[in-house]
């Protein structure tokens, strides 16, 4: 089984200059954790909710008027649409990522695939994938 049937196609996103208010507004209305971040119609980031409190809130920077580059992952590891679940598997598991946009051969994003797609999709490895990617870090204090 190929990524592109597993993941979600043409998924919403937002600007590298928008608010952190307005991607969290989006994440809301789609019920989704995560976004894709453009900037001049180019893959510059990943921006996901936890991004925001982390980064963001807790640096007590208004969410009103911060962009959302001040927050988001940059340089995000993607997927092409052909690579196998093992594969995507594997990347999940060693950088601790939950959600992998998928870009085309061109680089144009065309979808986004979570682990949670991967394992809805009866793929008995991303029971352990979760296990190691949900392994608790040591607290920063």
């Amino acid at each position: 089984m190929k990524i592109s049937d597993l993941m979600t196609p043409n998924p919403q996103t937002v600007k590298s200059d928008d608010t952190l208010q307005q991607a969290a507004r989006a994440m809301d209305e789609l019920n989704v954790g995560a976004l894709p971040v453009f900037e001049n119609d180019r893959l510059v980031g990943m921006l996901t909710d936890r991004d925001i409190v982390v980064r963001s809130t807790s640096a007590g920077q208004d969410p009103r008027i911060t962009p959302v580059k001040e927050a988001m992952t940059i340089d995000p590891l993607t997927l092409r649409p052909d690579a196998s679940v093992e594969d995507a598997l594997r990347i999940m598991e060693e950088h601790q990522l939950r959600r992998m946009p998928v870009l085309d051969s061109a680089g144009a994003l065309i979808g986004i695939v979570s682990l949670g797609d991967l394992a809805a999709a009866g793929t008995p490895e991303a029971a352990d994938a979760l296990e190691a990617i949900s392994t608790p870090a040591e607290p920063d204090r």
